[in-house]
């Protein structure tokens, strides 16, 4: 089986992924306890972690014979950002429009 690296935001993409992920934003939990609170099988919610853990966006801790999932800051610090990077571009971008369209109209002005 090939197994890829897949980031954060493809991880975050599936719906039931991102249902997992928002359940453990709320606090950690435990493979069980997903499964009592979604209508998901406990394989398929497994191998959702797997994903989840892959991006890097959750953890466990051993408690016994269980895991306790959690997010990862550092996951979520690596999402945010991106949306910084994402929001100062399209500032940049908006702000050469604007000035751009500010020059039109001064051009147009003076004709």
């Amino acid at each position: 089986m090939t197994t890829y690296q897949v980031d954060g935001w493809t991880a975050l993409g599936d719906p039931r992924r991102r249902e997992i992920f928002e359940r453990l934003v709320e606090r950690p939990r435990t493979v069980a306890e997903l499964t009592g609170e979604l209508p998901i099988s406990q394989p398929a919610i497994s191998q959702h972690l797997k994903v989840l853990r892959e991006a890097d966006l959750v953890g466990f801790r051993p408690d016994g014979a269980r895991r306790v999932y959690r997010v990862k800051p550092e996951g979520i610090a690596a999402l945010r950002a991106d949306l910084d990077r994402f929001w100062a571009s399209t500032l940049a971008n908006f702000k050469q429009l604007a000035d751009a369209e500010a020059a039109q109209r001064k051009d147009n002005d003076h004709d």
